[in-house]
């Protein structure tokens, strides 16, 4: 592991910097990348007018953002309203900070990696809840409750698919994990069916964390005018869709380390780059989902959740357990 001071407080806070400024670009990128895609599928250019090809314009609409207004409305508590914004970027950052980008480079190596990850991601719902409340608006409220109600319940399947790699390696560290996939042995691969069910699992759920399609209900426009957003302006309005796009990313690093071996491509050898390669694979995967599929209901999106994924996720932690004392 890169040691960069020997105080592990300067060590982290200077690593931790790198990344999250790195995570930023990278979304500011995907950003340019999604509406090239999304073009792409619906037979049109995409931004072309701002710097060559199309792209500046991530730095246009960040100084677009950035110059406009902020306003407060009078009777929304003005604290929380402007404190909720930064706390939902924290939130979606703070999940890199275990995540093994390669077998050096690494923030903080925690014997629980995987709990602060998804203890960090489990968080996204608060600020949002808090954006909502002290927007003193009830259409906010209302997606702010519906964020809650699906953060909370897509929280238990995506907890039960993690336990399949922990149980498989025996660790909660996000090192560990990613060593035992050594020479390709991946877990979404291994064991033959149940590994690919519960990366698949993984990744849908995760996608529900973050409320990208088909799991955005919180925002739905045509019921709640856009959620708890509908009072921001300016970048705090932007900081929530950053943090959406930052979580996904995060999201899709987390399942590159726990399902697809990480940095480690057995005699293709091992290092950054492969584990760069997946994630940025992976999300290119949650952009094709975002542009192909419509929307859920609520009903739908909780029946989904309830009825179907959590004992899915509790027959997979079953089989795991049982493939790990007789296999």
């Amino acid at each position: 592991m890169i040691v960069l001071f020997d105080s592990p407080w300067l060590h982290g806070a200077l690593l931790g910097l790198v990344v999250s400024v790195s995570l930023l670009t990278v979304t500011a990128a995907g950003l340019l990348y999604e509406r090239k895609f999304a073009g792409r599928l619906q037979n049109r250019p995409g931004p072309t007018e701002v710097g060559p090809w199309g792209l500046l314009q991530p730095v246009a609409d960040g100084l677009k953002l950035f110059q406009k207004e902020q306003i407060v409305p009078a009777a929304a508590q003005r604290f929380l309203f402007l404190l909720a914004p930064l706390l939902v970027v924290v939130a979606a950052l703070a999940g890199a900070a275990v995540i093994p980008w390669s077998a050096e480079l690494m923030v903080a190596d925690l014997h629980m990696g995987v709990l602060w990850a998804l203890a960090m991601a489990s968080l996204m719902p608060l600020p949002v809840w808090i954006a909502g409340w002290s927007s003193n608006n009830k259409y906010a409220l209302l997606g702010a409750m519906r964020t809650v109600a699906q953060g909370i319940s897509y929280e238990v399947p995506l907890l039960l698919t993690a336990l399949v790699p922990i149980i498989l390696t025996g660790s909660f560290r996000m090192g560990d994990i990613v060593a035992a996939q050594a020479d390709l042995r991946w877990f979404a691969l291994w064991p033959p069916g149940p590994g690919a069910v519960a990366f698949v699992l993984f990744l849908l759920t995760a996608l529900a964390e973050s409320n990208r399609i088909p799991f955005d209900i919180p925002e739905a426009e045509s019921e709640l005018v856009a959620g708890v957003t509908v009072e921001y302006t300016g970048m705090n309005f932007g900081m929530f869709y950053l943090a959406e796009y930052v979580h996904s990313l995060v999201a899709s690093a987390i399942a590159a380390a726990l399902f697809l071996g990480g940095w480690d491509m057995g005699p293709l050898g091992s290092g950054l780059h492969w584990m760069l390669l997946k994630t940025l694979l992976l999300w290119a995967v949650i952009f094709w989902i975002r542009w192909t599929l419509l929307r859920f209901r609520s009903d739908q999106l909780m029946e989904l959740c309830w009825r179907w994924l959590v004992p899915l996720g509790l027959g997979l932690v079953l089989f795991t357990a049982t493939w790990k004392v007789f296999a």
